[in-house]
């Protein structure tokens, strides 16, 4: 396809662009895509594989990877000269090399906002039903073996005065303080850089700098931090050690930021009280041992899973791409290395 103009920040495209995208979308967005681009969806709807989106970023001007595409250096390496805009489909790009995309000048843009409440929903579904036994209840009335109401039957903990540490204070962090305020909970966070005072005092929450004091003084742990070399296995056997007695944590952002291994071990001891995850480190591999204890809630990766929010990402993806064809910054540029 020729290209008109080309700048370091778009390039204005001569007729409708080629867009790979690599996973099916819902119908509506898939439906404005095809009236707008020359389209190629993958109708099997599974992983393309290190293969795949080596041979889709050749034949293509845009592509529209999802998180779990892994786009490293070489692979970009390997796309050719036509690939000009990455549009993620989702908010996190830690899965695609920054660097060398934009050493090939290939823009990166993502869908910022789209999932936050939705995301942030599904956190404090989990902040409530891990400390009540939801989860365990719940197989109790499908297996049959409920026997009835009592007294000092399946007890779990109330919500209420309990300390939330937030770690990780973007707009998903923010959002889940926001609700755990309402449930009267006491909310400190670790970022790597404190918030406002205005938005602290908005939200009602309290900085703490040292993340292993915050983890040792919770009841409950929420994370909500992006993956990378930093954060990997944050929460690891040392830091899982400092953790209360009884204590509870929830993950709904990156299963690498857990050390499994180290987590398995301390909730088969019981120092802790439970764990509600949405993420896994080698998804979509469930560690076995994680769902057959019935501390524990495994759920799908759900966090962004509503129609709503799905849509609203379809069309930022679509609007990105059309800024681009015109030869405008697109919307919704990760801007990082860039003037």
């Amino acid at each position: 396809m020729p290209i008109v103009s080309d700048t370091p920040l778009a390039r204005r495209v001569s007729g409708k662009p080629r867009v790979h995208i690599t996973r099916r979308l819902l119908p509506s967005v898939e439906a404005r895509m095809a009236e707008l681009f020359d389209v190629v969806t993958n109708t099997a709807d599974a992983p393309l594989g290190r293969d795949g989106l080596v041979a889709a970023m050749r034949d293509a001007d845009v592509l529209v990877p999802t998180v779990t595409d892994r786009i490293d250096a070489a692979m970009i390496e390997e796309a050719g000269d036509r690939l000009g805009l990455i549009a993620n489909f989702g908010a996190g790009i830690e899965h695609i090399d920054l660097a060398a995309a934009r050493a090939r000048k290939i823009i990166v843009t993502n869908t910022p906002g789209v999932f936050t409440d939705d995301t942030a929903d599904l956190t404090m579904m989990l902040i409530l039903s891990v400390p009540r036994r939801l989860g365990e209840g719940s197989r109790l009335v499908r297996d049959g073996a409920w026997t009835g109401w009592a007294p000092t039957a399946m007890l779990g903990r109330s919500i209420g005065g309990k300390r939330l540490a937030i770690v990780g204070m973007g707009r998903i962090g923010q959002a889940v303080a926001h609700r755990a305020r309402a449930f009267g909970m006491e909310v400190v966070y670790h970022n790597r850089r404190p918030l406002p005072g205005s938005i602290e005092t908005m939200l009602g929450v309290r900085y703490e700098a040292d993340l292993d004091r915050l983890l040792a003084e919770a009841d409950i742990i929420s994370l909500h931090c992006p993956s990378s070399a930093e954060t990997h296995h944050l929460l690891d056997a040392r830091r899982l050690a400092l953790l209360k007695p009884e204590a509870f944590v929830i993950n709904t952002a990156r299963g690498d930021l857990i050390d499994e291994e180290a987590l398995i071990a301390a909730l088969q001891s019981g120092h802790l009280g439970g764990a509600g995850l949405d993420v896994y480190a080698r998804e979509p591999a469930v560690d076995p041992r994680l769902i057959a204890l019935p501390n524990v809630i495994t759920l799908p990766h759900l966090g962004s899973a509503t129609i709503e929010g799905r849509a609203h990402a379809g069309e930022k993806v679509i609007a990105n791409i059309r800024f681009w064809v015109d030869g405008h910054r697109p919307p919704d540029q990760v801007l990082q290395g860039w003037a």
